[in-house]
């Protein structure tokens, strides 16, 4: 099994749309090494859903449900790829970007390296550290 972490503003896909829809596709990336991640993703990796923007936190967990297939709102290139998501649950304390930054077990994490880069994969530590300090 695989661990990533997806970032969205919440503004245009939150959280909440995710649960409401039960699952949904996890489309519109256009950039290649966020492209090159969702073709690795499988059924069952687990996936943080990250709220960027304003708030800035990882708010819940979620599933890949369908791994990599062509966007379909990718009408020129032909090129971008997308997964289907399936939402977990919400993370009862959303851990917040400054207590990234400042836990030590999280401190390589991609996210602070490549801070715009929507899809990045996460080592299992990482990934069970915060899922144990956000319980």
């Amino acid at each position: 099994m695989n661990y990533w972490l997806v970032k969205s503003e919440p503004e245009s896909y939150s959280w909440d749309d995710l649960q409401s829809k039960g699952e949904d596709i996890w489309d519109g990336i256009r950039n290649y090494q966020a492209r090159n991640y969702l073709k690795e993703m499988r059924v069952g990796d687990q996936v943080l859903f990250y709220h960027s923007g304003k708030a800035k936190e990882i708010v819940g967990v979620a599933k890949v449900s369908m791994e990599a297939f062509p966007d379909p709102n990718d009408k020129e290139q032909k090129d971008w790829m997308a997964v289907k998501l399936v939402p977990s649950k919400s993370l009862p304390k959303p851990l917040n970007l400054e207590q990234i930054k400042s836990d030590d077990l999280l401190s390589g994490m991609i996210l602070l390296k490549q801070s715009r880069l929507s899809v990045m994969p996460l080592e299992k530590p990482q990934f069970e550290h915060i899922i144990k300090i956000t319980s």
